[in-house]
C-alpha cells in the first residue's frame, strides 16, 4: 500500500465548475436562457469533457496540472470570447468549415476588436478564478501540508481511479446517447433531429444552443474531419400533393430513365426529391421582360437606408418609379457576400457553416441564371470592381454560366490593396458601360455586376468615407453613419451614371435593372443603424434589403411579398420567359400562385406576413389574428429543411452537372 494524491476527482470537479461557468457566462452575454431543458444536456456533455480531460491532466505533476488546465480553461475562456465578437460582429459563428475565409478576414481585425463590447470580457472571470485558487492552494498546501493534501489509502489505486472514470465517462456518455436518440429536449417543432445535428453540426446557431459553445468547438472539429454530414441526411419531405397542368412542357422520360438506370442512392435521393416538387404555373408576369437586357446589381452592405429621396434621389427614382419589394432580405450565413450571391445566381441555398462559392467553386449549374440566359442565346457576362482575395469569382462565375468574368484589373479602374480603401463604383459604372459599347448591337445581354464601395470598416477615414461628410454636417448621426452614408452616395452616384448611360445608347427603354443588397451593413451596430431607421431591428428585422425591378415602361408599384435572393432565378427566369424547371430550385418565382410568401434564415426561423418563428427558442410570435395550427406549423418547417437539405446535398455531390451530364446522354442515346 503507498499513498497518492487523488488529482482526478479534483480536476474534474475543477474543470466542470468552470466550464460550466464559462457556459452561463456565455449564455448571459448572448441573451439566451440557461433556464431550459437543452441546458441538461450542455451539462451532461460538460461532465464528459471533464472527466476525459481532468483525467488526462492528472497523468502529470501536480503543478503541471495546474499549468495544463489553466491553459485549457484560458483556450476555452478565448475561444468563447472570440465566438461571442463573431456572432455580433457578423451574425454567425465562426467555423472551421469557413477556413478558407479566414486569411481574407484578418483584414477586419480592426473592426471585430472595435466592435467588442466590453461586457464581453466576462468571460474571462472564470479562469481569473481558477488562477486565483490555484495560487491559494498551492500556498495553503506548501504551508499546512497534512491539513490540504487530500490522501486515500487504496491498493491497486491507479486501476481503481482508471475504471471509476470508465464507468463515469460511460455512463455519462450512456444517458447522452440516450437523450439524443430519444430526441430528449429536442423543440416539438424542430425537424432536424438532434443526433442528426450532433453528428454534422450542420446548423451552428442550433448547434450551440443545443449542445452549448464549448461542446460546439469538438462538434465543428468533428464535422470538419468526418464524412457523417454526407451519411446522415439522406431523407427529405418528399412532395406527395398530385399533379397538375402548370402549361409549362416538361419532358420527364429522361429522367424516369435516368432514376431507373441509377445504381447510386445519394444521387437516386436526390433524383426522386426534385421530380417530385411542384411544377408552377405561368402567370400573368409570364415573358412580361420578354426579350429585354438585364442588369442585376448586387449592392454591397445595401440595406433600406439607401430609400432616401434627398441624399440618394438616383435609387429613389428607380425604387419609386418602378417595382420595389418592401419586404425583402438578405439572410447572412457563413461568407456571406459570396454565398448570397451564389444563391441569387443558383437559386439553391449555400451551405450554411461553410464558404459554399469557395469549397465548390468547381461545381457546374445548367440551372443558373447565366446558363438560362445563354441557352436563350443572350451575351452573358459578370463584373466585380475588387480582387479574387475573399472570393474566387474567376472560377466560380464561367463555372455558373458567365460567358466573360471581368475583374477589377481587367476592368482598368483604379483600386486600392488597403483594406478599406475601396475602389470606386462610379469608376466601376464607367468601365461596364465601355464594356457595352464594344458588344454585338445586335444581341441582347444579361449581366450581373457585385459592387464595393459601400463595403465596412466605417470606424476609421477612408477616400469614400469622407467624400460626402458635408451632407450630413447638420445632423446627429455618429461618425460611423455619416461615413456609411458617404459611401452610399457614391453607390446612388453610380446608378444614376448607368441610367444616363443606357439612356445616351438608347437602351434604357429596352433594358431592365434589377438591385439587391447582399446583406446588412454589419459593419454598423444596431444602436448606429437606428439613428436613421425607426423601427425594431430585432427577430432579423436588420437582414432587411431593398430589391428593386426597374424598367421606363414598367407602372410602378410596391410590392409587400415577402422574399429573398433566393427566389431572384426563377421569377427573372418566368419574367423573361426562359426555358427552366421549376422543380430545381429552392426558391419560388414570387408571382406564382404557389409561392408561399415567406422567407427562411440559415437556422430554420422563418416569417411571413403573418408570423415570426423562431427555431432557436421554438416559439412563434404572430403578427396578425391569424394563428397556425402544429401541423402547419411542422409542415412548414419539414418544407424548409427539406429545401435547405437538399440543396446541401446537391453541392456536395456537384447533383446539378451529373444530372445535366445523364439526362443529355440519355436523350441522345435514345435519340431524342
Amino acid at each position: 500500500m503507498r499513498i497518492i494524491k487523488n488529482r482526478v476527482f479534483q480536476n474534474y470537479l475543477i474543470l466542470l465548475i468552470t466550464l460550466l461557468m464559462i457556459e452561463i457566462f456565455f449564455s448571459y452575454l448572448n441573451a439566451s436562457s440557461i433556464f431550459n431543458i437543452s441546458f441538461i444536456r450542455i451539462f451532461i456533455l460538460l461532465n464528459i469533457i471533464a472527466i476525459l480531460l481532468g483525467y488526462i491532466t492528472s497523468l502529470f505533476k501536480t503543478k503541471i496540472t495546474y499549468i495544463l488546465n489553466s491553459f485549457l480553461i484560458f483556450i476555452f475562456s478565448f475561444y468563447v470570447w472570440l465566438q461571442l465578437g463573431f456572432n455580433n460582429f457578423l451574425g454567425v459563428y465562426m467555423s472551421l468549415n469557413t477556413s478558407s475565409q479566414f486569411g481574407a478576414v484578418k483584414s477586419y481585425i480592426k473592426d471585430f476588436l472595435k466592435s467588442m463590447h466590453i461586457s464581453y470580457y466576462l468571460i474571462f472571470i472564470p479562469f481569473i478564478l481558477l488562477i486565483s485558487f490555484y495560487i491559494l492552494i498551492n500556498y495553503l498546501t506548501d504551508k499546512y501540508p497534512d491539513k490540504f493534501r487530500l490522501k486515500i489509502r487504496l491498493k491497486y489505486q491507479n486501476t481503481i481511479i482508471f475504471l471509476i472514470t470508465l464507468i463515469s465517462l460511460t455512463s455519462f456518455s450512456g444517458i447522452f446517447y440516450f437523450s439524443l436518440d430519444n430526441n430528449f429536449s429536442k423543440d416539438s417543432y424542430q425537424v432536424i433531429s438532434n443526433k442528426d445535428l450532433f453528428l454534422t453540426a450542420s446548423n451552428p446557431s442550433l448547434c450551440v444552443k443545443e449542445f452549448g459553445i464549448i461542446s460546439f468547438a469538438f462538434l465543428d472539429i468533428h464535422s470538419r474531419t468526418s464524412n457523417t454530414s454526407d451519411n446522415n441526411l439522406l431523407y427529405f419531405a418528399y412532395n406527395t400533393e398530385e399533379k397538375k397542368d402548370y402549361s409549362r412542357n416538361i419532358d420527364d422520360i429522361a429522367w424516369h430513365t435516368l432514376i431507373d438506370e441509377e445504381t447510386n442512392q445519394n444521387y437516386n435521393n436526390l433524383n426522386t426529391y426534385f421530380i417530385n416538387n411542384k411544377i408552377t404555373s405561368k402567370n400573368d408576369y409570364t415573358a412580361l421582360f420578354k426579350n429585354k437586357n438585364l442588369i442585376v446589381i448586387m449592392l454591397e452592405s445595401v440595406n433600406d437606408i439607401i430609400y432616401n429621396k434627398d441624399y440618394f434621389p438616383n435609387f429613389y427614382n428607380l425604387a419609386t418609379n418602378g417595382w420595389y419589394f418592401e419586404n425583402n432580405y438578405s439572410p447572412r450565413n457563413s461568407c456571406a457576400t459570396g454565398n448570397n450571391e451564389f444563391s441569387a445566381l443558383t437559386g439553391i441555398y449555400s451551405i450554411y457553416n461553410n464558404c459554399t462559392t469557395n469549397v465548390y467553386a468547381n461545381n457546374k449549374y445548367f440551372t443558373g441564371l447565366f446558363n438560362l440566359f445563354n441557352n436563350k442565346g443572350y451575351y452573358t457576362n459578370s463584373l466585380h470592381n475588387y480582387t479574387e482575395q475573399y472570393y474566387s469569382r474567376k472560377i466560380t462565375h464561367p463555372n455558373l454560366g458567365s460567358q466573360k468574368y471581368y475583374g477589377v484589373d481587367s476592368l482598368n479602374i483604379d483600386y486600392s490593396n488597403v483594406y478599406g480603401q475601396w475602389s470606386s463604383d462610379e469608376d466601376f459604372i464607367d468601365a461596364y458601360l465601355k464594356i457595352i459599347d464594344q458588344g454585338d448591337k445586335d444581341k441582347h445581354f444579361m449581366s450581373y455586376l457585385t459592387t464595393v464601395t459601400s463595403h465596412q470598416p466605417y470606424n476609421d477615414s477612408s477616400k469614400y468615407g469622407d467624400m460626402y461628410l458635408d451632407m450630413t454636417k447638420d445632423t446627429k448621426y455618429s461618425m460611423e453613419m455619416r461615413r456609411y452614408l458617404s459611401k452610399l452616395k457614391v453607390v446612388d452616384n453610380a446608378i444614376g451614371k448607368l441610367v444616363d448611360g443606357l439612356k445616351e445608347r438608347n437602351l434604357l427603354d429596352d433594358t431592365v435593372i434589377v438591385l439587391f443588397g447582399d446583406h446588412y451593413p454589419y459593419g454598423l451596430n444596431l444602436d448606429t443603424i437606428n439613428e436613421v431607421l425607426d423601427r425594431d431591428l430585432n427577430n432579423y428585422e436588420n437582414e432587411k434589403v431593398p430589391f428593386v425591378i426597374y424598367n421606363p415602361t414598367l407602372k410602378k408599384e410596391t410590392f409587400e411579398i415577402y422574399t429573398s435572393y433566393i427566389n431572384l432565378t426563377p421569377t427573372l427566369a418566368n419574367l423573361f420567359d426562359l426555358e427552366f424547371d421549376p422543380r430545381l430550385y429552392a426558391g419560388v418565382d414570387i408571382f406564382s400562385e404557389d409561392y408561399n410568401n415567406t422567407i427562411v434564415f440559415p437556422d430554420y426561423s422563418w416569417k411571413n406576413d403573418k408570423a415570426f418563428y423562431n427555431a432557436l427558442s421554438g416559439k412563434i410570435t404572430y403578427l396578425t389574428d391569424y394563428t397556425y395550427t402544429d401541423e402547419e406549423i411542422k409542415n412548414l418547417n419539414s418544407y424548409f429543411y427539406a429545401k435547405m437539405n437538399s440543396s446541401t446535398l446537391a453541392i456536395k455531390y456537384n447533383y446539378f452537372n451529373y444530372l445535366d451530364i445523364n439526362l443529355k446522354e440519355i436523350k441522345e442515346r435514345n435519340n431524342v
